[in-house]
């Protein structure tokens, strides 16, 4: 009998054996899976693509043609600065006067010096190609926090836009810049390094004001967590930072600095538009159009603002009791706890909407001005309540849209008609903020 259960199990080894390097193998591949859809994992693929887009940015810089279009206007202005003109209305470039804050002239003058007065630009692309690789460290970080969106979709987006790598690598714009600060001060935020997160925040603005569209909901942030009398010392800071940074101009001609560097009614021209094709010229140009588009904008904000109230109140009350908190309405809803993931989307959500609807109404969008909500969209898609193949079909027609050289009115259609998919979408997907204000109340 021995020798019948030994002869069997002999012939049962080697299937057995099979069976457990099939589970190691399918065990293997379950993981590697989980890189590419698991939230959770994002840092460890984030890694491994941030050197991919090193080796991405030099292969760009070397095989792709530079094309001059504001760099050699950026230096002609700081040159005039550095040069001893400190009224903002004789500091002129090829494309016009020079119309962004004080923090633009002395970053762009570190520019002017690092490249040999402007003349070095393949300098000057490793050196905005060193700027790309922080950005995405700064935006990876974010969505690690958060956990919102799967990581191949990062991935698949963030490592692929031919236009982005571009304003970076191949046109050295100042929005670059901007956004640096601006998502490094959003660190800082989700840090509770608020100081830090003013002041990068205020030397965001003060490259260039796109970086305002934030404001609304980062108003509502401070007044929601800090209180009226911190909120206001905090406004301080970041005006204060502003002041500093534009004394040399204010104290010899204020006028033509404040008028030049915040220049809210600039006329843009009808040839560069991206969005609004659509439409004839003389109806681009006129003020009636502008009030309008200013008119939709407040008004959407107005109607988001009572739910990023509750969010940040949201995020104020849970950072307080910790990083896992016990939802007092367990009969009203199926969350049970909420961990820091879920607390860093509270914050995040209010200022990436608030900067989308800027955007979408926007009098006119330059291909530059992609970057200004560019690595927010896969966030606010992952906000809506679309299927996953209608979220990515949404990014990818608006990577193509703004592929479009010139802009078509087909084109132009497209990019709004993506705006208006996702502005619905969170629109639909909004939290039923009556339950969380029980659960604040409580």
């Amino acid at each position: 009998m021995s020798t019948r259960r030994d002869k069997r199990a002999s012939q049962n080894a080697p299937k057995k054996l099979e069976k457990t390097r099939d589970k190691k193998l399918w065990g293997r591949l379950e993981k590697i899976f989980q890189l590419f859809v698991d939230p959770k994992l994002l840092t460890f693929l984030a890694v491994f693509f941030v050197h991919i887009e090193i080796i991405m940015n030099l292969l760009i810089i070397h095989n792709v043609k530079y094309t001059e279009i504001d760099w050699r206007a950026y230096m002609q202005e700081v040159e005039g600065f550095l040069n001893g003109t400190l009224d903002y209305g004789k500091l002129r470039g090829d494309t016009g006067p020079l119309v962004y804050p004080a923090g633009f002239v002395y970053i762009y003058s570190l520019f002017y010096y690092m490249t040999s007065n402007g003349i070095d630009v393949r300098t000057g692309q490793y050196i905005f190609a060193l700027l790309y690789i922080v950005l995405l460290v700064l935006v990876f970080r974010i969505y690690a926090r958060t956990k919102k969106v799967p990581p191949y979709v990062l991935i698949l987006i963030f490592c692929t836009s031919y236009r982005v790598h571009s304003i970076f690598v191949l046109r050295l714009f100042n929005d670059s810049v901007a956004m640096i600060f601006l998502f490094a001060s959003l660190n800082a935020f989700l840090d509770d390094k608020w100081y830090w997160g003013s002041v990068l925040y205020s030397l965001a603005v003060s490259v260039k004001m796109n970086i305002l569209l934030f404001s609304p909901a980062l108003l509502i942030f401070y007044v929601c967590n800090l209180g009226f009398v911190r909120t206001i010392f905090h406004l301080a800071i970041c005006a204060t930072i502003q002041i500093i940074l534009g004394l040399p101009f204010l104290i010899n001609n204020p006028y033509t600095y404040i008028c030049g560097a915040f220049n809210f009614g600039r006329v843009f021209e009808y040839k560069w538009t991206v969005n609004w094709r659509i439409i004839p010229q003389d109806l681009f140009l006129n003020p009636v159009f502008h009030i309008t588009l200013l008119f939709l904008h407040l008004a959407a904000i107005a109607y988001f603002i009572p739910t990023w109230k509750t969010y940040m109140r949201c995020y104020a009350k849970l950072k307080l009791y910790g990083r896992e908190l016990k939802l007092q309405m367990k009969k009203e809803t199926e969350i049970e706890t909420v961990d820091m993931s879920t607390v860093s989307q509270l914050f995040i959500a209010p200022l990436f909407v608030a900067n989308f609807l800027g955007v979408m109404f926007s009098r006119s969008l330059h291909y530059q001005f992609y970057v200004w909500y560019y690595h927010t969209l896969p966030y606010i898609a992952w906000c809506t309540h679309y299927s996953v193949v209608t979220r990515i079909a949404i990014l990818v027609v608006l990577e193509l849209c703004w592929n479009v050289y010139p802009s078509t009115v087909w084109s132009s259609a497209a990019l709004h008609g993506c705006h208006l998919m996702l502005l619905y979408g969170l629109h639909k997907n909004r939290v039923r903020y009556d339950k969380f204000d029980k659960m604040i109340k409580q």
